[in-house]
């Protein structure tokens, strides 16, 4: 019964010929050669009861139904035998035709990030829209992406993997591509997902060609790309002068210094078209939630990725992380994230989106053992107050992290408001 399926008008459609057949048969039984036939079949249902306790009406009435009945049965397992022939599981149809129509006129979102924060957004957003595409970053130097990445000269897979994850519509697949084998030479501590990443890159010559076969492989509702199928480093200057090669190494190696900027190594890398073309369909660009110098940014450093967003019409919304992340960016506070986006894309987000719950005292205890504090909001001019948007975004749990269905509501209330345009 769910609105927009397709499916109603056809049933209803089939109620009204029946009815309209029914009557057509009576109508050439009763004047037709089929007469004499139909005299009898009326007798003989009249034989059935006595009038005087169940008019004869009734009989016809329950007959009618009865068949009525044995025709929806035998269409039902008509189109179940169908469904079997081709490999379709029945019991999951109507789930399908409802991600496939009523989600395919959802709002086109474009969340650009990385980390298990984009994987957790859209997995919150893929119960509201199909149109969705994930951008994301692949300067990954560490664990299963990083040796992947130097033994095969490839991008690095496994932010794109966690967002395959999220989005696919089989939830084997989902659970297949998570899994990290523990034992076997040469493949422990991989997941299958970065195995499958590798392997369909090896056997394309890269990812870029591979896209489409990864997509209908995964049943993947809505789209998934990295902002550049070259392999690329991520390149951190510090405030003491320093620079830092790799982002494996950033958090072990900043210090009590603050990033100054980040960039890509090479700098001028090119842009998947469907990436571009993503961008300017969009009707909401989110960024975050996630890191914002090893997941964010580096993203939006693919030149041609940063000219279209800057370009784009879309609503630019940055989800603010709760807690401030050791290592990365200790000591900032909202506006300088704010700051630190308009410094490397050339555009202030139109929302800065806020949790607005606060967090209990004995998870900020835990995350303060790790050098980790709530992101501060003080030090605002009245410019940047005005582009913030508090909502009650917070997990429920020990772990300071974004609710998935509580984000995305907010989100698509957002998309709600008047755009507000670039910045």
């Amino acid at each position: 019964m769910t609105p927009g399926l397709g499916v109603k008008r056809w049933f209803s459609l089939f109620a009204l010929c029946s009815l309209v057949g029914a009557f057509a048969f009576l109508h050439l039984t009763w004047t037709g050669p089929l007469h004499f036939a139909a005299t009898r079949w009326i007798l003989y249902l009249n034989n059935l009861t006595d009038p005087q306790i169940v008019p004869l009406w009734v009989v016809g009435g329950v007959v009618m139904l009865l068949a009525l009945v044995g025709a929806v049965t035998s269409m039902v397992m008509f189109n179940r035998s169908i469904l079997r022939a081709i490999g379709n599981d029945p019991r999951t149809t109507l789930d399908t035709i409802h991600s496939v129509r009523t989600l395919a006129r959802g709002p086109r979102v474009l969340a650009v990030g990385g980390g298990t924060g984009l994987s957790k957004l859209l997995g919150g957003l893929k119960e509201y829209s199909g149109n969705l595409t994930a951008v994301v970053t692949v300067a990954d130097d560490g664990g299963s992406s990083g040796r992947l990445r130097e033994s095969l000269d490839m991008i690095a897979p496994g932010d794109l993997t966690d967002c395959y994850a999220a989005l696919s519509d089989s939830p084997v697949l989902a659970r297949l591509l998570l899994h990290r084998f523990e034992r076997g030479d040469g493949i422990e501590g991989h997941t299958f997902g970065n195995l499958l990443l590798a392997t369909l890159s090896e056997e394309q010559g890269g990812l870029q060609g591979a896209m489409q076969d990864v997509h209908e492989v995964l049943k993947v509702r809505g789209q998934v790309f990295p902002a550049t199928t070259s392999p690329v480093r991520l390149v951190a200057e510090l405030s003491d002068g320093r620079v830092v090669y790799g982002e494996s190494l950033l958090a072990t190696q900043k210090g009590a210094a603050q990033i100054l900027n980040v960039r890509l190594d090479p700098p001028d890398l090119p842009a998947l078209p469907a990436v571009l073309d993503a961008v300017r369909q969009a009707s909401l660009i989110v960024l975050g939630p996630g890191s914002l110098y090893t997941s964010i940014l580096p993203a939006l450093l693919v030149p041609e990725v940063a000219e279209a967003v800057r370009q784009s019409r879309a609503p630019l919304v940055y989800v603010a992380p709760i807690m401030t992340e050791p290592g990365e960016t200790d000591g900032l506070s909202l506006a300088d994230h704010d700051d630190a986006i308009f410094g490397h894309l050339g555009r202030r987000p139109d929302v800065l989106l806020v949790n607005s719950q606060p967090v209990p005292l004995k998870v900020v205890d835990r995350y303060e053992e790790e050098g980790a504090a709530p992101l501060s909001s003080l030090g605002m001019n009245a410019q940047t107050r005005r582009r913030v948007v508090y909502a009650p975004l917070l997990q429920p749990g020990l772990v300071a992290h974004h609710d998935p269905a509580a984000l995305a509501r907010a989100l698509l209330a957002l998309k709600q408001r008047p755009e507000n345009g670039a910045s």
